[in-house]
């Protein structure tokens, strides 16, 4: 394991968690790294202030911020688009989301959900620290992006590694995740987690009501993740879970919805 140099700041690299796939996790929220080539794409952008280690992680693994080719959102909460239009506004890097969520990518704090949010800490005491990490970060400081290229909702996407599209609504409806089949990995952003930011609690599982749009539906589109047959699956947020896609989704759905 591989580690970015810290200067104070919450966030870790790990090179290779798949084949030329790197996690950047900070503040409780995972990026990826896929490299292709002389190129990157990144999957998803935690929050404002993860550019400084996203930039650091960049030279760790021998690239420079004009490689990153493409920025793709598995969906447009705030925590998953923090840095996006920092990198469009820069970089002149294309932004791809669901049009599904194009609405959420330009206003993040107008998400779709079943409960508040508010009532968690008390119930679950175990995400204090996630949440306050994820404060700290700049989880309230979010500027939205708009302008964004909208992803298919199934088949090749053309941009460094060419990740096959898994279309997974219920945690937000333009939910996407992103199958990479020859290197046996899947992201599935949010649709299928191993920590729940709101509860704490870890192990595969759906994201509880405070941030989920559709809990029946989310994990009704566990099929579409579970029918790809990954070998290993990388989360937004949480560990990465070796076990088998197949495994995670039993796992998941006999948690069920909180």
């Amino acid at each position: 394991m591989a580690h970015a140099p810290r200067r104070g700041r919450r966030a870790t690299l790990t090179k290779n968690v798949a084949q030329g796939v790197h996690r950047l996790e900070h503040a409780y929220v995972n990026c990826y790294l896929i490299e292709d080539g002389r190129s990157i794409t990144i999957v998803d952008a935690a929050f404002p202030s993860t550019w400084a280690p996203l930039l650091l992680a960049l030279d760790e693994i021998g690239y420079k911020r004009t490689d990153i080719e493409a920025i793709v959102l598995t969906h447009a909460h705030f925590d998953h688009i923090g840095f996006a239009a920092r990198a469009q506004a820069e970089l002149r890097v294309p932004i791809w989301v669901n049009r599904a969520d194009e609405h959420l990518a330009a206003h993040p704090y107008q998400y779709q959900r079943e409960r508040t949010p508010f009532v968690y800490p008390l119930l679950y005491p175990a995400a204090i620290p996630v949440l306050a990490g994820m404060t700290a970060a700049g989880a309230l400081a979010v500027k939205g992006v708009e302008n964004v290229e909208y992803l298919p909702e199934s088949g090749m996407l053309n941009v460094p590694g060419q990740p096959q599209i898994i279309f997974t609504p219920g945690h937000t409806f333009g939910h996407t995740a992103l199958h990479l089949a020859g290197r046996g990995a899947l992201l599935s952003g949010d649709a299928l987690v191993t920590l729940d930011p709101y509860k704490g609690s870890r192990g595969a599982q759906i994201i509880a009501g405070a941030a989920t749009a559709d809990s029946v539906m989310a994990l009704d589109t566990l099929t579409a993740l579970a029918d790809t047959d990954a070998e290993l699956v990388l989360p937004g947020h949480g560990d990465p879970w070796s076990g088998g896609v197949r495994a995670a989704v039993d796992a998941a759905r006999a948690l069920g919805a909180s």
